[in-house]
């Protein structure tokens, strides 16, 4: 078993204005991704064929991305991308594929698998999966002033599980990944994630005895190491998944392992930032 030792930080020497800064400039910055996304495109992120409606056509061959490309040059495609090894993914707005699959077949490609999907289902699982995540991140926000019952600790659970969510969603449109129902699983098991660390953090230095800077620790000892060992398994999944062409799984390994790492930052620099400030300054001085 690999030991995960996490040093004890010294916060004393940062103000809450300089903890909280990197988390919330980062913050900023994918809000500002995703906005200029949803002005260039009309929506925050990319949305899959899950969602748009179409077509997807699988299929393998020896021949390069360009040959494969110039092989449907004239048929309304909105793109042909390598999956894995020999393996392309094309995909197209029309549900009717028979003349890409005819042009497929007469260049000797081997069509591996066609899935389609009418634009009002699309429409449909889109406004479900945008319901499924606000009913989700609401529910989380009531169950957390519940718990809390004061307005600084539980507000810095909820902006930390925004960002969590948020900074993954940038890094999609920096990569240029598509919205799938995988995704949106993923985006759901971050809230849980998140939700879990900043609790933790919360109930050692709120509601179990010792001095603020060793409690801190303590939680925080469980935590990374706990996030760590999530962070790998996520890592591990998604390369396994992406070297054996397994869909779904390496962009739900990718989401999760970003939306992890921006929870370390979001949890111990952020939400201790504004924990210090409500021991200390704010009204539980």
């Amino acid at each position: 078993m690999v030991d995960v030792t996490v040093p004890d930080a010294d916060y004393e020497p940062y103000t809450n204005r300089q903890l909280a800064l990197v988390p919330v400039a980062v913050l900023v910055l994918a809000l500002v991704v995703i906005g200029g996304w949803y002005v260039m495109n009309g929506t925050p992120v990319e949305l899959g064929f899950d969602f748009t409606g179409g077509s997807e056509v699988r299929f393998t061959t020896g021949a390069s991305l360009e040959q494969v490309r110039a092989t449907f040059e004239g048929i309304p495609v909105e793109s042909v991308q390598p999956a894995s090894g020999d393996t392309f993914i094309l995909t197209t707005q029309a549900t009717d594929t028979a003349a890409i699959e005819e042009l497929a077949r007469g260049a000797g490609y081997e069509i591996e698998q066609v899935q389609s999907r009418s634009a009002t289902f699309g429409a449909s699982a889109q406004q479900e999966a945008l319901i499924g995540l606000v009913v989700a991140f609401v529910g989380m926000s009531v169950l957390v002033g519940l718990m809390f019952r004061t307005f600084i600790p539980s507000i810095a659970v909820v902006l930390s599980a925004f960002s969590d969510i948020v900074i993954p969603i940038a890094v999609m449109n920096l990569l240029g990944m598509q919205l799938t129902l995988g995704v949106v699983a993923a985006l759901l098991m971050l809230i849980g994630y998140s939700v879990d660390s900043d609790i933790l953090l919360n109930n050692h230095i709120l509601r179990r005895r010792g001095g603020f800077y060793e409690s801190a620790y303590r939680a925080r000892r469980t935590g990374v190491t706990m996030t760590l060992t999530s962070i790998s398994a996520m890592v591990v999944m998604g390369v396994v998944s992406a070297v054996l062409a397994i869909p779904l799984l390496p962009a739900i390994g990718l989401i999760l392992a970003v939306g992890l790492t921006a929870d370390l930052m979001n949890t111990y620099l952020l939400n201790m930032s504004l924990l210090r400030y409500y021991k200390y300054e704010g009204v539980a001085k």
